[in-house]
């Protein structure tokens, strides 16, 4: 499997013992291995997870306290007992370098200490939160910067320059670094739309009102429809930065299935 690959193919031993009827146990460490692996694809951790697997350990260890995240470390252990079991399941057969992918992604998760991003990005998935971003910057100087200067980009992830999605591009080998634009929030809104009609929850005269709203709220909602003037907007918040911006649903325009 490739770089870009060696995450995404493990989701399909999770589809395949996904049922509807099936144990609430199940149910959490199905859900919790899948919420692994796309962990460290959003976070672009491709390298490091790579160099994990063949035990050369080039992520950073973070030490923890034992009562820290209790919660959140019994859940791994009950996962990653869940896929070793699977190892020797007879039905596994062939499968077993995907299990192991799901074993190792665990593994790293613990083996670096990684428990405060995790906990923060599944929160973010319960909140069904805007796209994620491992960074945020005022502008395209501040975030070339970054990423010229960076030891190890991620691989493959998002991040913000203003209130603009860009992609962070990065292969080791040749050490090509590059922000394209990049279209996350326009899938986003689009997804949203197709979950329920937007409804808003506010309605301003003008951009500076709207701001000046979102601005005030000292926690504000990851995510809330407000109407500015005759358009829908998408107010979206990344507590990990205190990034607040507003997002016309005109984005998704051109996205939609159909057009």
């Amino acid at each position: 499997m490739t770089v870009l690959t060696i995450l995404r193919h493990p989701q399909e031993v999770i589809g395949k013992r996904w049922r509807e009827d099936q144990p609430p146990e199940q149910t959490r460490v199905l859900s919790l291995a899948r919420d692994a692996l796309c962990f460290i694809a959003a976070t672009g951790q491709y390298y490091p997870f790579e160099d994990f697997q063949k035990g050369l350990h080039s992520a950073p260890v973070v030490q923890t306290r034992d009562d820290d995240f209790p919660e959140l470390k019994e859940r791994l252990s009950r996962t990653e007992a869940f896929f070793t079991q699977l190892l020797d399941d007879p039905d596994s057969a062939g499968e077993e370098k995907l299990i192991q992918v799901i074993l190792d992604t665990l593994r790293f998760i613990s083996a670096t200490g990684q428990y405060e991003a995790f906990s923060q990005y599944l929160e973010h998935l319960e909140a069904e939160g805007p796209p994620h971003v491992v960074a945020a910057f005022d502008t395209m100087q501040e975030a070339q910067a970054w990423l010229d200067h960076h030891p190890a980009p991620p691989r493959f992830a998002s991040i913000l320059i203003g209130n603009d999605y860009h992609a962070v591009m990065y292969d080791r080998e040749t050490n090509f670094r590059r922000l394209p634009r990049a279209r996350s929030i326009s899938y986003y809104l689009v997804d949203l739309e197709e979950k329920g009609a937007p409804v808003a929850t506010a309605s301003f005269a003008n951009h500076e009102e709207a701001e000046a709203w979102l601005k005030a709220q000292p926690t504000p909602a990851r995510r809330a429809w407000v109407k500015i003037g005759s358009e829908l907007y998408l107010a979206a918040y990344h507590p990990h930065f205190n990034h607040r911006a507003l997002y016309p649903l005109s984005l998704a325009d051109g996205y939609r299935d159909g057009e």
